[in-house]
């Protein structure tokens, strides 16, 4: 891992190396050429003078006298040329190459004036001696600066690298240190704690999901383990049937159990799951309470009127059951099962006459394996994963599920459809039906 970050720190650092490096030398041949233009500008605009001078004075006529020679610039040298070619007067030979050459007409003659551009060369000379030493020495300077600053800003990268090296499943509380806030490796240490935090939450609720379900599991195990135990030790101890009563009792009961459990672990969405369609929440309702009138119990269904979801038929009718089970085992008498619409949404309302549960704790009651009250939710064979799966569901139905105080005087289940679809339309009988107490 150190090399992988030496190689980001070199490739960052010859990177920066290169542009540099790109754009001085593009500076420097623009420098140069233009310095170069200007220069021989100069020159040139110093012989179109001359040549002008002299222009003006042969226009007069030949003199008999040359004019004036150039001895205070002996860079420059001028011709005076017949119509012929022929020079006719000069102020000596021209100036050693690389030299210009600017000519002006005058009448039935030609000046010819031409300038050395040493001073051109000598002044680039001149110049390109400092860039030549003078760029490598601030590429060495750009590479060196770049690669304490770079090797400062992965410094922080290392100590977390370091520190998630540490990090195991059985150490999930240890964090990665937190560069001070504003800089991207900081946003990225904080993002990384989180993700901790939310592996540890999640460890965290696995193991006590294991050993909440160890736990459901033991009781009807030992229940079957001790029966066998009697029957081996004291034949005859126990009624005839009764050792295969309670295997097939608490094998049902773990059965159960476990269907619930897979249920729970089941991501949502599945692939194989049937798509949505059309549900009609009453006909469920209706379904659940006779049922449960059957095993006994007093169900008022005055309230439930025409209610359609989109959604999967045996999920929801999973929701139905567990919420009419679990009102069962707290109701004193009643029970009731409400479903209507309300325009746009369609509720479920579950209400029994029992003690209620308190508002402290009317979300705790939604985690797994939850019981306020642990003696008769296990007599009564509760698990204490129902509501549980109810929220799983509806929540991935796009729904909602509350607990409130029910006008029974026990508690309320509320669910809650927001995206229903249209009511059906069920005759008038099938509800006089389903309200019978």
């Amino acid at each position: 891992m150190a090399d992988r970050r030496a190689s980001v720190r070199l490739r960052t650092t010859a990177a920066a190396v290169l542009v540099v490096a790109a754009a001085l030398v593009v500076g420097a041949v623009t420098l140069v050429l233009l310095m170069r233009d200007s220069l021989r500008d100069g020159l040139e605009n110093t012989a179109e003078q001359r040549a002008a001078a002299l222009a003006g004075v042969l226009r007069t006529g030949l003199p008999a006298d040359e004019p004036a020679g150039d001895e205070d610039d002996p860079g420059l040298a001028w011709q005076v040329l017949d119509r012929g070619g022929t020079t006719v007067r000069s102020s000596g030979p021209r100036p050693d190459r690389p030299y210009a050459v600017v000519t002006e007409e005058a009448g039935d003659y030609t000046v010819a004036v031409s300038i050395s551009l040493e001073e051109v060369d000598d002044s680039t000379a001149a110049l390109m001696t400092p860039l030549l030493v003078g760029l490598p020495l601030m590429l060495l300077l750009v590479g060196g600066v770049t690669w304490v600053v770079s090797g400062r800003a992965l410094a922080p990268v290392e100590r977390i690298r370091r520190e998630v090296e540490e990090i195991t499943a059985d150490r999930l509380d240890r964090r990665v240190p937190e560069p001070p806030p504003g800089d991207e490796i900081g946003r990225l240490a904080r993002t990384m704690n989180r993700m901790l935090a939310r592996l540890a939450d999640s460890r965290a609720s696995q193991q006590q999901f294991v050993a909440d379900a160890s736990h459901e599991l033991r009781s009807p195990l030992a229940s079957i383990r001790q029966a066998a135990e009697v029957t081996r030790d004291h034949p005859g101890a126990l009624p005839e049937g009764e050792l295969a009563e309670t295997v097939l009792d608490e094998a049902a009961r773990m059965q159960r159990l476990v269907e619930q459990l897979l249920l729970l672990t089941r991501p949502d969405g599945p692939a194989g799951a049937p798509p949505p369609r059309d549900v009609d929440l009453d006909d469920l309702a209706l379904a659940e309470a006779r049922r449960a009138r059957r095993a006994g119990l007093r169900v008022d269904t005055s309230g439930i009127g025409p209610g359609r979801v989109r959604g999967d038929a045996a999920t929801l009718g999973q929701v139905v059951r567990n919420l009419v089970d679990n009102a069962g085992r707290h109701a004193h008498a009643t029970v009731a099962v409400t479903v209507r619409d309300t325009g746009g949404a369609v509720e479920l309302l579950v209400d029994d006459d029992g003690s209620g549960v308190p508002a402290e704790q009317r979300e705790r009651v939604f985690e797994r394996f939850v019981r306020l009250d642990e003696s008769r939710a296990r007599d009564a064979g509760g698990s204490g994963l129902g509501l549980a799966i109810v929220r799983k569901i509806v929540t991935a139905h796009g729904g909602t599920v509350t607990i409130t105080t029910s006008e029974l005087g026990g508690a309320r289940v509320q669910v809650r459809f927001s995206e229903a679809g249209a009511g059906c339309g069920h005759s008038d009988s099938v509800f006089e039906e389903g309200h019978q107490q």
